[in-house]
């Protein structure tokens, strides 16, 4: 998977494996169609944070949820 080329299938992917990561249990609210590539370098950056840890503090959780909030089309 080349992340360097903004794409709706890297969206997909990224948003997949960020749900999986960090273990979301309402899976139903974060879906890839909720973003779109005009926020792709910031979902890159986010993506590329999540994947460098292993475990996030009940903190770190709540500002990634509010991140990917931030980051959801209008």
């Amino acid at each position: 998977m080349n992340l360097s080329e903004k794409s709706t299938e890297n969206v997909e992917y990224m948003i997949e494996k960020i749900k999986d990561k960090l273990k979301v249990l309402n899976m139903g609210a974060i879906k890839p169609s909720h973003f779109d590539e005009e926020m792709y370098e910031d979902l890159r950056y986010l993506y590329d944070h999540i994947m460098k840890k292993d475990s996030f503090s009940p903190n770190e959780m709540q500002a990634l949820a509010e991140e990917l909030g931030n980051l959801r089309k209008m």
